[in-house]
């Protein structure tokens, strides 16, 4: 049986509930829009930060911060509005006409679509620090407190009757790099032998039972729908629902993870007709300050100065092996292996 024929339930509802646009999932401390017009006023400037699924909490709080921090120095009251989403359903929505001022998305090469449309300046990935990346963040196991199934790797994945939850690599960036960490663990076992790295990841998709358009989407299936054995998440989620129920999940590190690299870029061709250029600069510089890497650790990220990282260290699993993009050529490279239309994933999922 095809397992497109029986997935995405849940996705289809969230991606129709996504047309709706920037407006409908949008949030700050007023009810400002931008509409492609001048986004300065005499007192106020309105920025707008278009992110991914989990990074909810992180900017509610880096954004009261920021606008504390522009207000101090240049008397400038700024409003950050938000919208988020799946990240390539985000990439997309500004590629439509979503006005964002910056993106702060969960990979380069959504980014790297929004400056194929003329939208961002050349050399972005230059523009900032450590690759224009303030923060990275791994793939992980949540499993429900006692771990029944003894979930411990990804071979556990591909076990009759376990059910995995993870989202879909068509539209959320967090699913595209749990699918190359899974890939590269199958790799290491299988000595690179496509063929049988293929068939573990079609055993491990044949078990999945909901394919969510974005992480957030998956992670209120896994908790609060209570679906699956297992959620395969970002780092992050996975140590926000601990905390939140510290009874009632746990996390599981795999011996073979991927450094996830979520990439921020200021929108350049929005930005200048808002007129808030200078702005969205100074909001993503802001990122790495030591006040702002805090404020990461602290929401679960890694943050990318390592002295703050250090001060968090009990909050992550600092000797997991990790891979990275590079070991898959870059993402280019990879969207063109795996992911894009007909490529190893459609593959692997249309068996």
């Amino acid at each position: 049986m095809k397992l497109r024929n029986i997935k995405k339930i849940t996705a289809i509802a969230v991606a129709g509930a996504m047309v709706v646009g920037l407006g409908a999932c949008g949030s700050s401390s007023s009810e400002s829009t931008s509409d492609n017009t001048d986004n300065t006023s005499e007192d106020t400037v309105t920025l707008t930060n278009v992110s991914y699924d989990p990074t909810r909490e992180l900017y509610a709080a880096y954004n009261e911060l920021f606008e504390s921090y522009y207000k101090e120095k240049t008397g400038t009251t700024v409003d950050v509005v938000q919208s988020h989403g799946g990240s390539g359903s985000q990439a997309r929505s500004v590629v439509e006409g979503a006005d964002a001022d910056v993106v702060t998305l969960a990979l380069e090469h959504d980014i790297t679509l929004i400056e194929e449309a003329g939208l961002i300046d050349s050399g972005w990935l230059d523009e900032f620090d450590e690759s224009s990346s303030p923060y990275t963040s791994t793939i992980v196991f949540l499993v429900r407190k006692g771990n029944e199934k003894d979930i411990q790797d990804w071979d556990d994945l591909v076990k009759d009757g376990v059910e995995v939850i993870t989202p879909d690599p068509k539209s959320s960036g967090g699913a595209c790099w749990n699918f190359l960490a899974a890939w590269e663990y199958a790799s290491n076992q299988y000595n690179d032998d496509e063929t049988q790295v293929k068939n573990f990841m079609h055993d491990l998709y044949a078990n999945v039972t909901v394919m969510d358009s974005g992480a957030r989407g998956a992670t209120t299936t896994f908790v609060e729908n209570g679906q699956g054995d297992v959620l395969i998440a970002w780092e992050n989620e996975a140590i926000a629902t601990v905390a939140e129920y510290p009874d009632e999940y746990e996390i599981v590190s795999p011996s073979i993870s991927i450094l996830a690299q979520p990439s921020v870029a200021v929108v350049d061709a929005n930005a200048e007709d808002d007129g808030v250029t200078e702005v969205a600069q100074e909001y993503l510089s802001y990122l790495y300050s030591d006040e702002a890497q805090k404020i990461i650790g602290e929401n679960g990220y890694r943050p990318s100065n390592e002295e703050i990282l250090a001060e968090y260290s009990d909050k992550f699993d600092l000797d997991m092996q990790l891979c990275t993009i590079e070991d898959f050529g870059g993402w280019d490279a990879a969207y063109e292996t795996f992911f894009n239309d007909g490529a190893i994933f459609d593959e692997i999922y249309e068996q």
